[in-house]
C-alpha cells in the first residue's frame, strides 16, 4: 500500500491531515482510521459503499468499464481457457498452478468430499420441507463439532486443511441437503468424477439406474460455480471478515456468510429472477411489467436486470449467456414459455432507452437461473449452489484477513439519533 500524498480536513477552524493511499487498481483512499481519536468525529457511510474495510490482493472490481479481475486475470480470459478448481488454487494461493500443483490440489479435494457419516443424522432433524439453505447453515456450521483438528485458526496447517474441507465438501453438503428435500437416499462422491460432474451425480443419481454426466451440462455448471468463485468485498464476504476477525472458527464463519448469502437482494436474486419470468408467464404481458417498473410509485422491481457495482455490462453475463445458449440448445429447450420471455426481456434491456440510459443490463443472475432451471434443479437450490461456488472466495477472504497484521475486531460505528439521557420512572407512576 503506497501512502500517495495527504488530504486536509477542516473543522470548527482545526484542520487534520488524512493519509491517501494510492492502490494498484481503482480510486485512491482517504486514512481515516486516527480521525476519531483527533478530531473527535466519525464517518456516515450507510452501507459502507465508500469505505473500504481492508486491504486485499484478490479480487478487482471496476464497475464502469464492466471489469473483474481474479488476482489480475480477467473473468473472461479464466472462463475461456480455465475451470473451477483451478480457479480456486488461483484465489487460495495467489498464482495459477503448474500441472503437478494443480493435480496435487485436485487429488486433496477429490479425497475430501465424504463427509463423516454421522453427519447424516443431522439432516433428520430438518423437516421435509425446509428450505436446503436453513440446512446448509446448520450443517455448516455443525462441522465444527466433527473437525476438531482444524479448529486452531493460528495454525497456518490447520488453516489450510479447513479450506480444503470446505471446498470438498460443501457440494457433498448441499447435495444431501436437496436429496433429503425430495425424500431420495443421499448419494456417495465418486471420485473419478470432476468437481461439478461429482456434484450433479450427487444431486440426480440413485440407486435403481445409472446416471451418466453430460459434460456440457458439467462444463455449464463448472462455470457458473466459477463464475460466482469470488466478488470482492460483498455482503456475505464482509460477513465471513467480520466473524472471522473475532476469531471464530473457520466453519462458523463460511456458516454466517451463508446466512448472509441466503438473502433474495444476494444470493437469492437468480431465484427471485425466474420466479419473476415466470410471473410475466407469457411474451404479450412483458409491457404490463415493463411498465411497472418504470412507474416510480409501483413498487415492484425487475430482478436480473443491473448491478450495485457494475454500471457497464457485467462481465460474468456475457459468459453466462454463452453457457446458457449452449444448455439450452443441449436439451432442446428453446420454446420453453419462461425462456421466451427471458428472450424477449433480454432483447429489450439491450434496446429500450429506459434500461440503456440506467444501464439495467442483464446481469449473472439472469442467466445463472434459467441455466440451472434446465438444468433440472428447482429454484430452492439455486441459492445453495451459489453457496458452495462463493465458499473459496470466503476461504480466501477469511485466509487474508487472518494474517492480515493491520486487522482488528470488526466494530462500526453509529450516528445516534434516539433519546438524550432520561431518568427512570417507577411502573407506579407512568
Amino acid at each position: 500500500m503506497d501512502t500517495k500524498t495527504k488530504a486536509t480536513l477542516t473543522l470548527d477552524g482545526k484542520s487534520y491531515d488524512l493519509p491517501v493511499h494510492a492502490p494498484t487498481l481503482g480510486p485512491n483512499v482517504l486514512d481515516i482510521r486516527k480521525l476519531y481519536a483527533d478530531a473527535g468525529v466519525f464517518t456516515y457511510d450507510p452501507g459502507f459503499t465508500s469505505t473500504a474495510s481492508c486491504e486485499s490482493s484478490i479480487t478487482f472490481i471496476d464497475g464502469d468499464k464492466g471489469e473483474l479481475l481474479h488476482r489480475g486475470y480477467s473473468i473472461d480470459e479464466l472462463a475461456e481457457h480455465s475451470h473451477f478448481l483451478e480457479v480456486c488454487y488461483l484465489l487460495l494461493y495467489g498464482e495459477l498452478p503448474t500441472a503437478a500443483q494443480l493435480s496435487d490440489f485436485e487429488g486433496r479435494v477429490t479425497r475430501h468430499t465424504m463427509v463423516h457419516e454421522q453427519m447424516h443424522y443431522f439432516f433428520r432433524g430438518f423437516r421435509r420441507d425446509s428450505h436446503p439453505m436453513a440446512t446448509l447453515v446448520g450443517v455448516v456450521g455443525a462441522m465444527s463439532a466433527f473437525y476438531h483438528d482444524s479448529l486452531d485458526i493460528n495454525d497456518p496447517w490447520q488453516r489450510e486443511v479447513a479450506a480444503i474441507r470446505m471446498i470438498a465438501k460443501l457440494p457433498t453438503i448441499a447435495a444431501m441437503a436437496f436429496k433429503y428435500s425430495v425424500g431420495q437416499p443421499f448419494v456417495y462422491p465418486k471420485n473419478s468424477l470432476d468437481y461439478a460432474g461429482n456434484f450433479l451425480h450427487m444431486c440426480f443419481a440413485i440407486p435403481a439406474e445409472d446416471y451418466v454426466v453430460n459434460p456440457i451440462l458439467s462444463k455449464a455448471l463448472d462455470r457458473i460455480m466459477m463464475l460466482h468463485a469470488d466478488h470482492e468485498q460483498n455482503a456475505s464476504t464482509s460477513t465471513v471478515r467480520l466473524a472471522g476477525s473475532s476469531g471464530a472458527n473457520p466453519f462458523a464463519c463460511i456458516a454466517a456468510g451463508i446466512a448472509c448469502l441466503w438473502g433474495p437482494a444476494h444470493g437469492g436474486a437468480n431465484q427471485a429472477c425466474l420466479e419473476m419470468l415466470r410471473e410475466i408467464g407469457t411474451v404479450d404481458r412483458i409491457p404490463e411489467f415493463i411498465a411497472r417498473a418504470k412507474n416510480k410509485d409501483d413498487p415492484f422491481r425487475l430482478m436480473g436486470f443491473g448491478h450495485r457495482v457494475y454500471k457497464n455490462f457485467d462481465p460474468r453475463a456475457k459468459v453466462m449467456k454463452e453457457s446458457a445458449d449452449e444448455v439450452l440448445g443441449l436439451l432442446g429447450i428453446e420454446n420453453n414459455p419462461t425462456l421466451q420471455v427471458a428472450k424477449e426481456m433480454e432483447r429489450i434491456a439491450l434496446e429500450d432507452d429506459y434500461f440503456v440510459s440506467k444501464k439495467l443490463y442483464p446481469n449473472v443472475d439472469f442467466y445463472s437461473g434459467i441455466i440451472l432451471d434446465a438444468m433440472g434443479f428447482p429454484t430452492s437450490m439455486f441459492t445453495p449452489i451459489f453457496a458452495l461456488s462463493r465458499t473459496v472466495g470466503w476461504i480466501s477472504q477469511w485466509k487474508e484477513m487472518i494474517a492480515d497484521k493491520d486487522q482488528k475486531i470488526g466494530r462500526p460505528r453509529q450516528l445516534y439519533v434516539g433519546e438524550k439521557h432520561r431518568k427512570y420512572v417507577d411502573v407506579r407512576h407512568r
